[in-house]
């Protein structure tokens, strides 16, 4: 096969003596044996998505290994010493149980150290949401996490910290990025200094613990907690080192983990995919459930910051929750508490993204709270903390799973959202409710928001080509109509152009620029179409929402959201 100059060209800059022999002879070896792969591996460089730098591992400028992990520490190592000029910098590092994540979060470590930047390395895996933690409690000025969250064994990420706590966004992405590029990979210092490297663990366990129980308890009486009869599964990740422990401290007694995905693997024997988000991963969860007559499964993806949750629905079955849902329970649930507490005010706000239900705004009225809207990803949720700090910010989530309680950790957190929904639980359960009715009565007093998400996978070089002409025509043909309802407003945010087709007025909206399209249509229904930031997937969001008159009426009304969202599907060519 013929392979572009400009392949070539990074083909042969790493078989250059600034790479080491094992490096060149796998190369040597995909050209001769998997030239396909060859260019997979070297078509462009890997690039910071919305949670940071994620993808396959092996050699090459377009996967993850010791050469772009340390040129992307370089730079960090170069930015923060313009940025914090004349003080001591300090960095925290945590890592997951994926393959290479502890050589690779010591290799991070070694190339920050002989730049004269101070390392606490954590001794072992670690939940994602702790490391946030752990930068603020330690005052460090960045952090980094290595990770691929849910994505399949083979892939590896790493993502970053600020000062704050939050992932980085603008202005630090941009200016990370730039010197970044500017690097060549022989400038990479990996020669440690040891001395500056200094190992971390129970002190910030401990710490991280109890700020989580002080953050996501809310005057559970003892009873209750005993009373719930609860199912975990860390799905073969990290939260097995903290969630046990987080339940026995906060006084929930009756949890049963799913022993055959307890112990950390980065193969994930046991599930297709360690993605909470499918329901296939929570089958042994749910098998439990039954055997153990418990009212709630709970299950978390390999880094610890994305929940799946199960209850029993009227008829006593056990029913996934998707993000969505989960979202509004626990924030409907936190805005009651603070309400009870009499702490709202007016000065206080909670915050969810682009893609997720509309149903949290209307929540946020209800209770005299702002509301704050941001693109995908959590970093936007915690930057509104940072942009708004004349406010309280009470929680906040987004529809893949995630949640956020209080700003002690500026970043989705599932060892605080698994305590929290518990709460929910526990509370419910004492007072003769189910989670499930709970959220049947919040349809009722808010409105029935339902959403459905479409993924759409597309590997490689042919797939980002065939993921980006799909953007390109929905942006050069918008869609005028979407099952026989007009669609009176297009939200475009890599132009920030809203436009009115009805009216042809347009308005700039005042948000970062991103690949994502949005459709509202006349009778309330929203669409959105967004490539992934970290996945090789392009997603539509789909939401509609109809009145629910009373809680007995849920089935009928949800069979005519269902088929609304059918039709979208067909009429969208999605299916």
């Amino acid at each position: 096969m013929d392979i572009k100059q400009n392949i070539l060209d990074a083909v042969n800059e790493w078989l250059t003596p600034t790479f080491d022999t094992a490096t060149q002879e796998a190369i040597k070896e995909l050209m001769t044996t998997s030239p396909k792969e060859l260019e997979e591996s070297f078509y462009k460089n890997l690039e910071f998505g919305t949670g940071g730098m994620r993808g396959v591992m092996g050699v090459g400028n377009n996967r993850i290994n010791k050469y772009t992990l340390g040129k992307s520490t370089q730079g960090l190592s170069d930015y923060l010493h313009t940025s914090f000029p004349n003080q001591p910098i300090k960095a925290v590092i945590a890592y997951d149980c994926r393959h290479n994540s502890d050589t690779l979060a010591k290799l991070v470590a070694d190339v920050f150290s002989a730049n004269g930047i101070h390392v606490y390395l954590f001794s072992s895996l670690r939940p994602t949401p702790e490391l946030s933690f752990a930068l603020k409690y330690l005052g460090c000025q960045c952090g980094i996490v290595l990770t691929a969250s849910h994505n399949p064994p083979e892939y590896n990420g790493y993502k970053v910290y600020w000062e704050d706590g939050g992932q980085i966004v603008p202005p630090e992405d941009e200016g990370i990025i730039n010197v970044i590029e500017n690097l060549n990979y022989d400038q990479i210092k990996f020669t440690a200094n040891e001395d500056l490297i200094e190992y971390i663990d129970t002190e910030v366990d401990e710490a991280f613990v109890k700020s989580t129980i002080e953050n996501a308890s809310f005057n559970t009486p003892a009873e209750a907690k005993e009373n719930l009869n609860i199912v975990f599964t860390s799905l073969h990740g990290t939260s097995i080192t903290l969630v046990p422990d987080t339940f026995a401290q906060a006084g929930y007694p009756n949890v049963h983990i799913v022993e055959e995905q307890r112990v950390p693997n980065g193969d994930f024997p046991t599930v297709k995919s360690p993605n909470p988000e499918e329901p296939e991963a929570l089958a042994m969860a749910l098998a439990l459930a039954d055997k153990t007559n418990s009212d709630i499964v709970i299950g978390t993806d390999p880094d610890c910051d994305r929940l799946g949750v199960a209850v029993r629905n009227n008829e006593g079955q056990m029913t996934l929750l998707n993000g969505n849902q989960t979202m509004i329970l626990m924030t409907a649930f936190l805005l009651e508490e603070w309400k009870k507490a009499g702490k709202i005010n007016g000065k206080q706000f909670v915050g969810s993204t682009i893609v997720s239900t509309p149903m949290i705004m209307e929540l946020a009225s209800a209770y005299g709270v702002q509301f704050k809207v941001g693109l995908t990803g959590f970093k936007w949720i915690a930057k509104m903390i940072k942009d708004f700090p004349e406010l309280q910010f009470i929680g906040g989530g987004e529809e893949s799973f995630g949640y956020m309680v209080g700003d002690a950790v500026r970043d989705k957190d599932a060892v605080a959202a698994t305590l929290l929904i518990c709460e929910v639980a526990a509370q419910a359960k004492a007072k003769g409710s189910t989670v499930y009715k709970e959220l049947l009565k919040l349809y009722v007093a808010h409105g029935f928001y339902k959403e459905h998400l479409i993924s759409i996978t597309k590997k490689g070089m042919e797939g980002l080509a065939e993921i980006n002409q799909m953007m390109i025509s929905l942006r050069e043909n918008p869609v005028k109509e979407i099952n026989e309802q007009r669609v009176i407003m297009l939200e475009d945010y890599k132009s920030s152009v809203a436009k009115n087709l009805l009216t042809g007025e347009e308005e700039i909206m005042d948000m970062p620029k991103a690949d994502v399209l949005i459709y509202y249509t006349e009778d309330g229904s929203k669409i959105c179409a967004r490539p992934s930031g970290t996945e090789p997937k392009i997603k539509f969001y789909i939401s509609v929402n109809t009145a629910l008159d009373a809680v007995e009426n849920f089935n009928k009304v949800e069979a005519v959201l269902n088929e609304k969202i059918k039709n979208i599907i067909a009429a969208m060519q999605l299916n």
